[in-house]
Order: C-alpha cells, then sequence, then structure tokens
C-alpha cells in the first residue's frame, strides 16, 4: 500500500479529509493547514485512503496547468488495490470509461472536440428564454403560499431541468432526470441505483436522436464527423449533466443566501441586478460550489510544494483554499469585496481538464437568469431561520445547503391565480 510522505516527518500523521470545520469553519481550517503543513498536504480519505490536497494557488495552478504530469487519469491510482468496489467516494473520483471527464491525453481531447462545438452552438438568447420560463414554473408552485425552501423547490430543480432540455429531452422527462440526478449527487443508498437509471435515460436519449435529430446538444454531438459509440455519447451526456447541475445548483442557492445575509447585498433584493452578478462572482471566490475537486495523479515521483509525490499518487485540488491564498489575496475576509469583478479564482478548474468554456457560459447565463427571475417576482424574500442555523451539505468536496427555508408576501402564478 503506497502511503503519501508526511509533511513534517515521520511523526506527522496525514489529515483526515472529514469534520464539521469543512462545514462551519473552512476558510479557517485551510488557514491552518496552510500554517501547519504548507502548499500540498498529505490526507487521509475514507478507509484510510491516501492523497495530496493542493491549497496553494501557484501549486494549483501548476499541477492544472500540466497535463502531462498531472493528467486526469484515474487508471494510474496506485491505490486500487485498496479501493473497495463501495467505496463512498468512488462515484466522485470514477473509473477508467471513455467519456470526456474520465479520459486524459489524445483520448480526451477527441472527446472534448465533439462536445465543445456543441455546447458552443447552445444560443444564450435561447438559453435564457429557457431558464426564465422553467424558473416560472417552479416559482408557481409555491409562489401563492407565502413560504418555500429555495434548495428542495428551486435550486436543486432548475439547472437540471434546464440542461434536460438544452440536451433534448422532452419536458415530461424533465421532472424523472432531476430526481435521478438529484439521488445520485446525494450520495445515498439509492445512488447506485440512480446512475444506472441515469444512464439509461441517456441511452434511450442516443437512440432517439438517431432517430430523429433535432436544435439540441445530443444531435449536434451525434452529427460531429468523428466515430463515437452510443457509449461514447452516452457517458458524455451524463457529464455534461451532473457535471453542469449540482455545482450550478449550490451556485444558485449560496447566491441566494449571501443577498439573504449581507447587507451590500440589500439592494439586489429591490431590483439592483448589478448585485446579483456581483453576489455570484463573490461566492466563486469565498464560497465556491465546489471546495476540493478529485483529482490528478502523478505520472512518475516528482516534487511539488516541497512534499516528494509518487508515481500514481492521487491529487485533490482545493479550489476553494487556493482561492484563499494569502500569496494571491490582499483581503482575506469571508465577506471582503477585493475580489469584486476579479475572475482569476480557480472555481472551474484550470488548464485542460477545466470546466470547457462555453459550460461555465451556461452555467452563468443559467444562474443569473434564475435568480433574477426570483427576485422580481419575489422581491421581499426573508430567511425564517438565522442565518447560522443554515445547514451545509455533510461533504469536504462540496459545498451547498440542504434548505434555505423563506417566506415572502404571496404573489399571483403567471396565469394570474392567487
Amino acid at each position: 500500500m503506497t502511503h503519501p510522505t508526511p509533511a513534517h516527518g515521520a511523526g506527522c500523521p496525514a489529515v483526515p479529509l472529514s469534520g464539521d470545520r469543512f462545514h462551519t469553519d473552512p476558510l479557517g481550517l485551510y488557514r491552518d493547514m496552510r500554517r501547519d503543513r504548507g502548499p500540498v498536504v498529505p490526507v487521509e480519505l475514507p478507509g484510510s485512503i491516501p492523497a495530496w490536497l493542493v491549497i496553494g494557488y501557484r501549486e494549483l495552478h501548476q499541477v492544472a496547468s500540466d497535463g502531462e504530469l498531472f493528467p486526469r487519469d484515474v487508471s494510474l491510482w496506485n491505490q486500487w488495490g485498496n479501493v473497495p468496489d463501495d467505496w463512498p467516494l468512488l462515484p466522485m473520483v470514477g473509473r477508467p470509461a471513455p467519456s470526456i471527464y474520465f479520459t486524459a491525453g489524445t483520448e480526451h481531447r477527441r472527446h472534448a472536440a465533439m462536445v465543445g462545438p456543441a455546447l458552443e452552438e447552445v444560443d444564450p438568447f435561447e438559453l435564457r428564454r429557457h431558464s426564465e420560463e422553467l424558473a416560472d414554473r417552479l416559482i408557481d408552485a409555491f409562489c401563492d403560499r407565502g413560504t418555500a425552501d429555495l434548495v428542495a423547490e428551486f435550486s436543486m430543480l432548475l439547472p437540471v431541468l434546464v440542461l434536460a432540455r438544452l440536451v433534448g429531452f422532452p419536458d415530461a422527462d424533465g421532472a424523472q432526470i432531476a430526481k435521478v440526478i438529484n439521488e445520485l449527487a446525494d450520495g445515498g443508498p439509492g445512488a447506485q441505483q440512480a446512475q444506472i437509471s441515469f444512464a439509461e435515460h441517456m441511452f434511450k436519449l442516443v437512440a432517439a436522436k438517431h432517430a430523429e435529430p433535432g436544435d439540441d446538444v445530443t444531435s449536434r454531438m451525434i452529427a460531429d464527423p468523428a466515430p463515437f459509440t452510443d457509449e461514447e455519447y452516452a457517458l458524455d451526456l451524463m457529464a455534461i449533466t451532473a457535471a453542469g447541475h449540482l455545482p450550478t445548483a449550490d451556485w444558485i442557492g449560496n447566491s441566494i443566501r449571501l443577498m439573504l445575509t449581507d447587507d451590500r447585498f440589500a439592494a439586489a433584493l429591490s431590483g439592483g441586478r448589478h448585485s446579483v452578478a456581483e453576489a455570484m462572482n463573490e461566492v466563486l471566490w469565498e464560497d465556491a460550489p465546489t471546495q476540493i475537486l478529485a483529482g490528478r495523479w502523478a505520472v512518475r515521483d516528482t516534487t511539488l510544494g516541497g512534499q516528494s509525490v509518487r508515481a500514481g499518487d492521487m491529487l485533490l485540488l482545493g479550489l476553494a483554499a487556493a482561492n484563499a491564498d494569502p500569496l494571491i489575496r490582499q483581503d482575506l475576509s469571508p465577506r471582503g469585496s477585493g475580489q469584486s469583478g476579479n475572475s482569476a479564482h480557480l472555481s472551474f478548474g484550470h488548464g485542460e481538464y477545466r470546466c470547457p468554456f462555453p459550460a461555465q457560459e451556461i452555467a452563468e447565463i443559467l444562474a443569473r437568469t434564475g435568480i433574477e427571475v426570483l427576485l422580481d417576482r419575489l422581491p421581499d424574500i426573508d430567511l425564517t431561520v438565522p442565518a447560522d442555523a443554515l445547514v451545509r451539505r455533510p461533504s469536504s468536496f462540496l459545498r451547498g445547503m440542504t434548505s434555505l427555508p423563506v417566506s415572502f408576501t404571496p404573489v399571483r402564478t403567471t396565469g394570474g391565480h392567487l
């Protein structure tokens, strides 16, 4: 069994990648890690599986920029002999598969050359229209009630409904796709069955678009002249939808939370749309939906941040920690405005395996439109619990809330019913 070399000598144990501080005080936790261990930290995952957590901005930039030395090639992992089939992080880390997310080098670029153009052709005006229409539909379900859980009833539904429409599912299938992908994201006892069901939906979609192409991402992927199998199409669609849904859902939820709990964004609640963009950008710096991204694997023995990394070691990208690195930050306060308008954060990743630019634009338009529609229709939203009572998702990798209970003055539905 291969263990990473401890940071400060043989007596220095690896840091367990778990605990309440990931949810209650992540910036303080990363600050302590940086002080005690440096920019590259030996960590221990469930089941005593070792890895490296890269929390330095420069070191993370180096890893993400060097796809030859640190590819996203899970087949290189030197721990496969120690990973049980039911390992809880296996869905997040993944196994070798012919998809854009689980291939490296030339094969990854082949998939990216097919997926990227299909996403680029998403019309931003159509995307905004879809986002507005589906946001209105979700809000109609609770707007006359005067109360809502904006996680369960809005942010965790809107992205997957929009993405399902973009890839080519009929609206009638949207709710089921949302249910399946959220079960998959929860990582609970139903996650494996949800993954099977998710794949079945995608294979059916590919078959339907072979028979009857349309103006959608799936049809454009199939029309690409490069040869791909139906399995590859389905796996790429699963990657696009899953990777696009949960971070966008948490981006929406975390941005709404910020605007409801920080006086600087009070204007947004009365139609100040510029404040929506500012809040969303601040969330990417201070409260990024993806805190830690798995991962990269070292092709050979090397040194990083003063640590001896061995061939096959897994490196976890500490995106949130790197965003807070004092080497690139002038203001480390939890809600500092020093990064307003600065998009040099690493919340979308970096380098060859970053979130594709068209996907970033889709997420930004979707999230911003959804928040603007919500605030336009319900301008007097208030939290119904103290801000410090909001519960974060129990994950060191993902940062979102389990619920966001609010109240507001009841309003008519778009159909005019109150």
